[in-house]
């Protein structure tokens, strides 16, 4: 469905893992302004309201207010300086959340021009584990994939092969 380039890719990736684990009945928050993806997810038959902006690290009226019973969370939680908070506050019962993971070739990410475009933490897989559970979610199912580029270069080679995104299913504790 979607061809081998970015952000196509990771599109297809998360759209499979989604289709895996939640249904189109279920309605579904997804953290951060509509954007590709939540538009996807529509297309596909998904129920999507977006939160609308706002901060998230010390503003969560509308995860607290959600009626949803699923809550997407793609590629957000890098760019919160306190990811911790929001998730404890998520009332739905189920998470389908990716991070990019640190690599060790390649800095975190920073906009020059853009000041929330950011990422405050590019978290090792066991790292958002530890977190997901420090809040209260327990992972069903988890998966990860490469980034390639098409340049020449060290860099470009170790993303051949070193897994660049991270994505998990999660249930809220009992």
């Amino acid at each position: 469905m979607y061809e081998n380039t970015y952000p196509n890719k990771r599109f297809g990736h998360t759209l499979e893992f989604l289709k895996k684990h939640i249904s189109t009945d279920e309605p579904v928050l997804d953290l951060g302004v509509e954007n590709p993806f939540s538009k996807i997810m529509k297309a596909e038959g998904y129920q999507v309201e977006n939160t609308s902006g706002e901060d998230l690290d010390v503003v969560y009226t509308t995860v607290v207010q959600s009626e949803a019973t699923v809550v997407t969370a793609f590629e957000i939680f890098e760019h919160l300086l306190a990811p911790f908070n929001v998730l404890r506050e998520i009332k739905a019962n189920k998470l389908v959340a990716s991070i990019p993971l640190r690599l060790w070739f390649s800095p975190a990410y920073q906009s020059k021009t853009d000041p929330w475009d950011r990422h405050y933490h590019e978290f090792e897989d066991w790292q958002f584990n530890w977190l997901l559970e420090k809040t209260g979610w327990v992972i069903k199912d988890s998966a990860k994939w490469t980034n390639p580029v098409n340049k020449i270069g060290l860099r470009p080679l170790l993303r051949t092969f070193t897994p660049r995104y991270y994505i998990v299913y999660a249930e809220r504790a009992q």
